[in-house]
């Protein structure tokens, strides 16, 4: 996917050398139409950068917390449009410049909002008016940060921007903006964007403060889980008060907020898997990972009662997992080369104690 860059605005954000706790000012180097850009050394430094921020997948409920692409929505009340949000406002005012001065102009209201984020870093801040040549018409604005780093580029000065020299920009941790969202070629969001930030530091979400973010899948399903909690709690005791249900509500309530938790012993197989089916309904590719002993273990959630089985046996845990074939990936072990006996000859040796250790004495020589 190629585009033509309308206006594109270039910042550049000073501090004392790697403290984010310094105090950061900006210099505006240059505001360029389609022209300055098309001869500009800007052209092959970004180019490619718009189609691959348009590609890079993002998840609406991501698998953590800390991914760095997500999809926002802006945040308004129930009842208005969305031009009661500032964000939206300020994207679109980018969005439909006639010039590249008015461009300029609202570009530099948008720096200054990004300033007030916490945990500002010194770098490029270009923001750009971009349009598909082909799928639509409609233009998609990008705001890009790079971060200095050596021997990669140098910013010269506001005539040349940058020179391939020793220091300066690079593409490689680019964290970037685009709005609006475009979950399939041609196919516009205007209520969402995207946003990656390839760091630890949550810039854009911090400057950002009217849009939102879905929660990501794990604290999803955990309040889903909690939800099935409930509804047992109420089956089980149908409205009654009594000590015994507190007793229950509060063993659930430790259990919850544990990081690391045990298996309850709480409710019979059917109860688990007919739970994990609604689990699935929503997400199918969600997993179970659990740790018995010493041993992890992953796979699909849908699998358990299948073909990931628990079970007791000799008062000892056990954790069966059935399948066609065994696969390994890493380097070779004798474990490969085993005849596997059968599951009843294995099950005799379950539970029983481990051969003590020999005295010193007892040990050749």
């Amino acid at each position: 996917m190629d585009f033509i860059v309308e206006y594109l605005s270039f910042f550049v954000i000073q501090g004392e050398g790697g403290d984010t706790n310094a105090a950061k000012t900006f210099s505006h180097y240059q505001t360029m139409d389609r022209y300055d850009y098309a001869d500009s050394e800007l052209k092959s430094f970004l180019d490619g950068e718009f189609a691959r921020i348009v590609k890079r997948k993002a998840e609406r409920h991501p698998t953590t917390e800390a991914a760095p692409t997500k999809i926002g929505r802006f945040i308004v009340e129930p009842g208005y449009d969305l031009d009661s949000n500032p964000n939206y406002n300020t994207f679109q005012r980018l969005r439909t410049a006639e010039s590249a001065a008015e461009f300029h102009g609202f570009a530099d209201e948008l720096v200054r909002l990004y300033m007030d984020a916490a945990a500002v870093r010194g770098g490029a801040f270009i923001v750009v008016h971009a349009t598909p040549n082909r799928y639509t018409d409609e233009p998609i604005l990008f705001v890009l940060k790079c971060d200095f780093e050596p021997k990669i580029a140098r910013i010269t000065d506001e005539r040349n921007l940058i020179s391939h020299v020793e220091m300066a920009i690079s593409a490689r941790n680019m964290k970037s903006i685009q709005y609006p969202y475009m979950p399939e070629e041609g196919m516009l969001e205007y209520w969402e964007l995207k946003i990656h930030q390839a760091s630890h530091a949550r810039y854009f979400e911090d400057f950002l403060r009217f849009i939102s973010y879905e929660k990501a899948m794990p604290e999803l399903m955990s309040e889903q889980v909690l939800t099935m909690v409930h509804e047992y709690m109420e089956d089980k005791w149908q409205g009654s008060e009594g000590e015994e249900r507190q007793q229950e509500a509060n063993q659930f309530e430790v259990w919850a907020a544990s990081e690391k938790r045990e298996l309850q012993e709480s409710w019979p197989q059917e109860r688990v898997v007919a739970a994990a089916e609604r689990l699935v309904e929503l997400q199918p590719n969600l997993s179970v990972a659990f740790k018995l002993g010493d041993v992890s273990v992953k796979g699909p959630l849908s699998e358990f009662g299948q073909s990931i089985h628990f079970a007791t046996y000799n008062g000892r845990y056990v954790a069966l997992i059935e399948g066609d074939f065994f696969q390994f990936d890493r380097s070779m072990s004798p474990v490969e080369l085993l005849q596997p006996p059968d599951l009843l000859e294995v099950l005799e040796v379950v539970g029983k104690s481990k051969e003590k250790e020999r005295p010193k004495d007892d040990l050749p020589y």
